[in-house]
């Protein structure tokens, strides 16, 4: 994952790679917000993304530990068939 930061802290996805490290450029965010991920379980930061024009929802989810460098994770809910 590579992430571009704003002044103000906030984070900005920049590319997703897939668990087979296929790289995905996030084309544009069209929003953040607080979200429950409904197939994935969890809840955090859901950003509505745009990659190769399709709409995703990508999720930072806050890690309850309050020490050490782990600050939380990122996801991609999975698409059902």
């Amino acid at each position: 994952m590579q992430v571009a930061f704003r002044a103000d802290g906030t984070m900005l996805p920049r590319e997703i790679t897939w668990e087979d490290g296929e790289k995905f450029e996030i084309d544009r965010i069209t929003d953040i917000r607080q979200a429950a991920a409904m197939k994935a379980g969890g809840q955090g930061d859901r950003y509505t993304i745009f990659v190769r024009g399709q709409q995703s929802y990508l999720f930072f989810e806050r890690s309850t530990n309050l020490t050490g460098n782990h600050i939380g994770r990122w996801f991609v809910e999975r698409k059902s068939n």
